[in-house]
C-alpha cells in the first residue's frame, strides 16, 4: 500500500474529528479523537517527508551538474 499523501491523512483527521463529535459513547469518542491524533501526525511526516524529498533532488541535480561543469572544463583543459 502505498503511503498516504498528507492531503489524505488530513481528510481523514477530519472524519475522524467529525466522528468523535457525533459519538455518544465515551469510548468511541476516545477512539475517534486517537485516530484524528493519529492521522494530523501521518500528515505531518507526509509533509516532511515532501519537503526533505524536494531538498533531496535539489541536491542531486546540484551535485550532477557540477559534475558535469567538471567533467566540461576536464576536456577544455586538455
Amino acid at each position: 500500500m502505498p503511503t498516504p499523501t498528507a492531503e489524505t491523512c488530513r481528510t481523514r483527521a477530519a472524519a475522524a474529528q467529525e466522528a468523535a463529535d457525533a459519538a455518544s459513547l465515551d469510548n468511541v469518542k476516545e477512539r475517534e479523537l486517537r485516530a484524528r491524533d493519529t492521522w494530523t501526525e501521518m500528515a505531518e511526516r507526509a509533509e516532511r517527508l515532501a519537503k526533505e524529498r524536494v531538498k533531496t533532488e535539489a541536491a542531486k541535480a546540484a551535485r550532477k551538474e557540477a559534475e558535469a561543469l567538471a567533467a566540461e572544463q576536464a576536456l577544455d583543459t586538455e
